[in-house]
């Protein structure tokens, strides 16, 4: 700064009081935080984040609507068999009374175990829902099915099932096989 400056500096803060000197203390307000508590509560967060299965839109189905449903790669007599209820049932989700946000951590739960387990064929009873009085509201959750179903890669195909099965108010799944089953498979074929 040059003297022209420093005196114009001077002259205006000539008539300014310097404040009274007063310390601040910041202290934490509330009750201490728990980090294990937080440190949980982000593990189960991040458990649900898992479950990829959509809730926004979906396309409606009928209550008397054929769910059906297969992936390339799976060979049409593959696709017959389990249209007609041929396959052995080792698994069944029974969703009747429950919402479409506990159908859905139902059904992803269910999909899972069946993977871990090695179960290749499943049923999964969504009912009808042609009983709700609302014609708006009928089948969510055959709705909501149709379009899980397809999100999950384990899902190889599904088909809605025969009468005496729960006819169109439930549907057959057929999951991949896992690694272990591809596995004993490959060892079943050599032996021959």
């Amino acid at each position: 700064m040059d003297e022209d400056e420093t005196s114009l500096f001077a002259q205006e803060v000539a008539g300014i009081k310097p404040l009274e000197k007063s310390e601040v203390y910041l202290v934490k307000k509330g009750p201490m935080v728990d980090f294990v508590a937080r440190q949980q509560a982000a593990m189960i967060a991040k458990e649900a984040d898992r479950n990829h299965l959509s809730q926004d839109y979906v396309e409606k189905v009928e209550p008397n609507d054929v769910l059906e449903y297969k992936r390339s790669g799976v060979q049409d007599g593959v696709f017959k068999r389990l249209r007609q209820g041929k396959y052995g049932i080792e698994a069944r989700l029974d969703l009747h009374r429950h919402t479409v946000a506990q159908a859905r951590e139902h059904v992803y739960q269910f999909t899972d175990d069946c993977m871990r387990h090695d179960i290749r064929v499943a049923i999964i009873v969504h009912g009808k829902g042609d009983r709700t009085p609302d014609p708006d509201s009928q089948a969510m959750i055959k709705s909501h099915i149709n379009k899980w179903l397809r999100e999950l890669d384990a899902v190889m195909a599904f088909h809605s099932a025969q009468r005496h099965h729960g006819g169109l108010g439930a549907v057959y799944v057929l999951f991949k096989k896992t690694e272990k089953a591809r596995l004993d498979d490959w060892e079943k074929h050599q032996k021959r």
